[in-house]
């Protein structure tokens, strides 16, 4: 992994960090020497146990449901307060539950919706102010290629993620003034443990190689070195993009 002196001791907030490509993310900013906090639902107490053995220090976990837009945004400024204001924010949670248009109710609409893209947009509104302070800072937002590609089976998801992407422009547009630079991520089909135990057939594995430039599956350790160079200073000149990191099946595709 390359390394960036310049994410040695910086402040780092991601959100949810404690299992698949945000556990890997929490990892890679560790490797930096980053002071990292992170936040999800489930308990991440073994995670951060696991970090502290492999790094000699552990991650910062505060347990919130980034759709309680107060809470995260209190957890924003603990973080603040604990380990310094936060230079670089990593908006990850997500939820890809399928689901079909006609049988999808407003309730549901909207509470995919509050963790797909309502939750980036008030972190991002926590952290702007501190940052404008600290005289510049990062937002990386994670979109991903699935609205590129016209799924089909999970529209809430696909409609967020468009929206991250046309976010991150606006973002970084409004911010840039201020030294703070707004990238997105759009990953391709990252084999965590969630997607082989749910959605890894046979049939849809052999089709995802297909559509890659790369023969060989992604994993989420792929996803952390990209993170890492738009979090540095080695892309201080790039801003409002939105980079697909997935073997090539959008270059396939388009």
């Amino acid at each position: 992994m390359a390394r960036y002196d310049d994410l040695d001791g910086t402040s780092v907030f991601i959100t949810g960090g404690g299992s698949g490509i945000g556990a890997a993310l929490v990892d890679g900013f560790l490797g930096q020497g980053a002071r990292v906090t992170f936040v999800q639902r489930s308990d991440a107490r073994e995670f951060c146990a696991e970090m502290a053995a492999k790094h000699g220090r552990a991650p910062e976990f505060l347990p919130c449901d980034v759709t309680d837009t107060a809470a995260l945004q209190a957890a924003i400024d603990r973080t603040a307060e604990q380990q310094g204001p936060v230079r670089v924010l990593v908006n990850n949670a997500a939820n890809d539950n399928r689901h079909a248009t006609l049988e999808t109710d407003a309730e549901a609409w909207r509470a995919a919706l509050a963790v797909n893209l309502d939750a980036y947009f008030f972190a991002t509104q926590a952290v702007v102010p501190m940052m404008r302070d600290l005289g510049g800072g990062v937002i990386v937002n994670f979109s991903s290629i699935s609205y590129m590609m016209g799924m089909a089976d999970l529209p809430a998801y696909t409609a967020a993620n468009g929206a991250i992407t046309a976010m991150t422009r606006g973002h970084a547009r409004e911010f840039g003034a201020d030294g703070i630079r707004v990238n997105a991520v759009a990953p391709g089909w990252v084999l965590t443990e969630r997607q082989l135990r749910l959605w890894a057939t046979p049939d849809a594995l052999s089709g995802i190689l297909g559509r890659q430039c790369l023969p060989r599956h992604l994993s989420a350790e792929d996803i952390v070195g990209p993170v890492l160079f738009l979090s540095s200073a080695a892309s201080g000149a790039i801003t409002g993009q939105c980079l697909a990191v997935d073997g090539g099946v959008v270059t396939v595709a388009g």
